[in-house]
Formats: structure tokens, sequence, C-alpha cells
């Protein structure tokens, strides 16, 4: 046993002999992690119902084998080289490249939960299939931006003046696109809160309708019963009233139509002719039946409401019409008088003839 220790001891002194036992001990542990325990973290990562942990494994273990031989290398380097100059170079050198390592690490496992979150979009509300690409540049420019502090520390750059070049570039590049920021930031809440999806159908301020056919970063586009594509920017829309016809828990939807009877007329009769006009309208609901509504008594005539549930809100124009149709003829053929504005004129004197 004191041979063994004197001829460790001989050896040691030897600056090569140390270089190679740091190196060779290094890369036992990394053997002994690819062949023993990774292969164990893998066996217990297919016991679970989730395949993340699976696709994290990829990215953890060859990130820790780099690990291991880096941090090896580094400290047989420190040790065979008696420079403190070149010692910092390879300090700084080696933590670069751990940031790298382990950036690429973070990139990966980033994506990979991510996706997992936006498969599950029903428990996770913050994070929508539509709104995966943007919340993956966040991520990946976050991750960027701490890589990059990360890497001039480690070679002990001085940051203020970076930072302050990067405020003042900030605010000029702010007030030179205000517009288009404003534009984006209302695109990211759009995605994020989801007032309105792709494919369904909204009015904006009362005034634009359509089916929306893209969500953009800087627009909206939608298509209306014209087809006639009309883009409005996030930042009026993000502003604006929105009015989500097909949000609500089936795509159905209740339509309005108006109806008015002159004065004296019966109003029982009117309202089972209207109730009659409603039933069997093409693309209404056959398990919900319409409804008839005495709303007012205006100025000049006797105000109804014909309630009815359409199908689908691309329907609706077409239940207006039906609707409509049917309840001219049915009141014109039942005697029944539709008030329409009149205007009576009396003249007070006729004027004098010219004299000649």
């Amino acid at each position: 046993m004191e041979q063994i220790h004197l001829w460790l001891d001989a050896h040691l002194q030897n600056q090569y002999w140390r270089v190679a036992i740091i190196i060779g001990v290094a890369t036992l542990i990394a053997l002994f992690l690819r062949i023993l325990v990774i292969p164990l973290l893998f066996r217990l990562s297919r016991k679970t119902s989730s395949d993340v942990d699976e696709k994290v494994f990829e990215y953890l273990w060859p990130a820790i084998l780099r690990t291991v031989v880096l941090q090896g290398v580094h400290i047989a380097t420190l040790d065979f080289v008696q420079s403190e100059r070149i010692d910092e170079v390879v300090s700084s050198l080696t933590a670069t490249l751990m940031i790298l390592i382990w950036g690429r690490f973070l990139n990966g496992v980033g994506s990979v939960v991510f996706r997992k979150l936006s498969a599950n979009a029903e428990k996770f509300q913050w994070i929508q299939p539509q709104t995966l690409p943007l919340i993956q540049f966040i991520y990946k420019v976050a991750l960027f931006g701490m890589m990059t502090y990360l890497v001039m520390s480690a070679w002990h750059v001085n940051l203020t003046s970076w930072l302050a070049s990067a405020g003042v570039m900030g605010i000029a590049v702010g007030f030179a696109a205000k517009d288009t920021l404003a534009n984006f930031i209302a695109g990211v809440f759009i995605l994020m809160d989801a007032p309105y999806k792709v494919g369904q159908y909204i009015t904006i301020d009362g005034d634009t309708r359509g089916v929306v056919t893209e969500i953009g970063m800087r627009s909206t586009r939608l298509l209306t019963r014209d087809n006639v594509e009309v883009t409005v920017p996030n930042a009026v829309i993000g502003n604006a009233k929105i009015i989500n016809e097909s949000s609500g828990p089936s795509p159905r939807m209740r339509v309005r139509v108006a109806a008015s009877v002159a004065y004296g007329s019966d109003v029982d009769q009117v309202r089972e002719i209207l109730l009659e006009c409603a039933k069997g309208v093409p693309h209404t609901s056959e398990d919900q039946s319409p409804v008839v509504r005495f709303v007012a008594m205006g100025e000049s005539s006797l105000d109804f409401q014909v309630l009815v549930w359409v199908k689908h809100p691309v329907f609706r124009g077409r239940v207006h019409d039906e609707i409509n149709t049917r309840l001219y003829k049915a009141l014109a053929a039942a005697g029944v008088e539709i008030p329409f504005p009149q205007r009576d004129l009396y003249i007070k004197q006729w004027p004098s003839p010219p004299q000649v």
C-alpha cells in the first residue's frame, strides 16, 4: 500500500500525469452517466403518462455530458498553464461554452413545454395554438438577452455604456414606430385574450361585420358578406366594441324582425299572423319556437318583434328576408294595414293672379 502511495505521489508531481488523470476521471464520470444513470432516467420517464419528460431528457443528457467533459478540460488546462492571464481567458471561454450548452438546452425544453401547453389550451387559457409562435418568439428573445448578458459578464465587459446606448436606441425606435408598436401590442393582447377566433362572425363598432379570416400581429382581416376583405389595424380593434356572434355556447343566434301595424288593428290577430309566419322558416332552429312580442305603441303604429333562433350567423340575412316577405304577404291578405308616413297639405289661400 505504501508503494502505491509513493507511486501516486511521484506521478501526481508530474504535470502531464495530473492532466491525464483529470481528463481520465472526467471521461469515466461521463461514461458512467451515459451508460448507467441516463438509461435509468429514460426508463423511469417512460413509465409516466406524459411524453414531455422523455423529450426533456433528450436535451438534458447531451448537456450534462458536455458539461462534465468541458469542466474536466477546464480544470486540466488551469493546472497545466501557469499564467494568470491565460487562466482568465480559459475561465471566460469555459463560461461562454457553458452558457451556450445550457442555453441550447433551455431553448429546446421551452419549445417542448410550450407546445404541450398549447395542446391543452382548455386548461391553460393564456396560451393557445394561435399564440404559440408569439410566446415562443418572446421566450427566445428573453433567453437570447439573458445569454448575451451572461457572456458579456463572463468576459468582464462593462455593461453600463451598452445598456445606456440600448436605452437611447429603444426610445428612438419607439417614437419612430409608435403606430406599429401600438398595433403589435394590441395584437398580443388580442391573441392572449382571444375575444374572437378565426372563422367567427364579429361586428366592429356596429359597422364592419364579417367572418375572421386571419389574426396577425399588425391587423385582423375580415371577409364580409359582399366577399370584400377588410383589414382592420389591431390598435383600432383594441379600442373598439366587438360583438362576437359565434362565441356563445353554440353557433345559434337570435334574430329580431320588426313589424308595425296601424292603430285599430286587432292585436291578437296580428300576433297570431306573425307567429304563423315565423314557423318553418329555413335555417331556423327546430328546438326553440319563435316568439312574438308587442314592444311599443309608436307615434303612428303598433310595433311588434318576431324573435327566431338562426342555426348560424351566416343565415341571418336570409332569415330576415324570408320572414319579411311572409309578413308582408300575410298582413296584406288578412287586410291588416301597414302604416307608412303620410303628410296632409292645407292651402290657406291661392296666390292672386299676376296683373297684366
